[in-house]
């Protein structure tokens, strides 16, 4: 008779299971969707970026690690740089002095690319090297910072992103004075003898 009863409650005992667990994971999906509305609700709702890219920190601001990749952008006439999971790192557009734009490129492929071209038999290797080339814009930014010092900074941005920033910060507020874009190539030295 014990076995009876004991089996009566194990069946009893798995048919609230099922229920059971459907009123958790009902209540869990509950509170997951009220966590996520409270926190698009905090976010202001004013704030507009007007322009956002992809640029790596090559210096100079204050805050931001050196060689860092991150998203820079203008928001609220503030000109941002922020890493992922990071502080932002800002400063505003109307203490912007100056901002140069410049035009670079860089070898890619590193030590495989520089052992291939030497491999290419008859000068070969020149005619790789003109497609081993990445071309990226620099902008460099001087700017007062809150302790009353001049600052600057100076950004990698991809080709064509420079010049879209530039006039972004001149319309915003920022003084800029027309420079010419200053254009680096890396030019191959013949060996020379002696």
């Amino acid at each position: 008779m014990d076995d009876a009863a004991t089996s009566e409650g194990i069946v009893l005992e798995r048919s609230l299971l099922i229920p059971r667990l459907a009123v958790v994971v009902l209540l869990l999906l509950v509170m997951c969707t009220a966590a996520s509305s409270g926190q698009t609700a905090s976010e202001p709702s004013n704030s507009t970026v007007t322009f956002s890219v992809r640029a790596t920190h090559v210096l100079g601001f204050e805050g931001a690690e050196n060689n860092s990749t991150g998203t820079l952008s203008i928001q609220d006439r503030v000109l941002r740089f922020q890493r992922a999971s990071k502080p932002v790192v800002q400063v505003t557009i109307v203490s912007v002095q100056d901002v140069f734009l410049g035009d670079e490129s860089k070898q890619v492929g590193g030590l495989p690319m520089t052992l291939g071209k030497a491999a290419v038999p008859f000068g070969g290797g020149r005619v790789v090297s003109l497609f081993a080339h990445k071309k990226y814009d620099t902008l460099a930014l001087e700017y007062v910072a809150n302790d009353g010092g001049i600052h600057g900074a100076i950004f990698e941005l991809s080709e064509g992103q420079g010049k879209l920033l530039r006039d972004q910060l001149a319309a915003m507020g920022a003084h800029v004075s027309h420079n010419d874009e200053v254009k680096h190539s890396n030019v191959e030295v013949p060996n020379e003898s002696k």
